[in-house]
């Protein structure tokens, strides 16, 4: 049936649905399970007095957590209402993504004075470099 003539166009195929494969990897799989694992260590990382919202879109702060249930008890709305949830059914933490774009800030900040001191000691070392060429004339 065969009889050598059509041997490269198979390995050409079994490359060709290799190289598929891997670009489905990196561009679907992969991306996929590391949001799945940042999701997870923020569910993990959660405390008490920490700002959420679910996936519902009930928005409050945490006043108890159940490791041994794996939920949480928040506590919303002006009349301080408490309701159970399974971590699962956290969708963000405000207050850390809140303490990261404080962070950010922060650097933002501390850029900007550094770039501003460099500035100046340039600006110190041009003008005393030419005080010192007025100087030697």
């Amino acid at each position: 049936m065969f009889n050598g003539q059509g041997g490269g166009n198979i390995w050409m195929m079994v490359l060709m649905w290799g190289g598929l494969l891997v670009v489905f990897y990196f561009l679907l799989i992969r991306p996929n399970s590391k949001k799945q694992k940042r999701e997870q260590e923020m569910r993990n990382n959660i405390q008490i007095g920490d700002e959420i919202t679910t996936i519902g879109g009930i928005q409050g702060r945490i006043i108890a957590v159940k490791e041994n249930e794996d939920a949480f008890v928040i506590e919303t709305g002006p009349d301080r209402t408490k309701m159970k949830f399974k971590k699962w059914a956290i969708s963000s933490n405000d207050t850390a993504a809140a303490a990261q774009e404080q962070t950010k800030a922060d650097k933002l900040q501390e850029l900007k004075e550094k770039r501003a001191a460099k500035k100046a000691a340039k600006e110190a070392a041009k003008e005393a470099a030419k005080e010192e060429k007025n100087n030697q004339l």
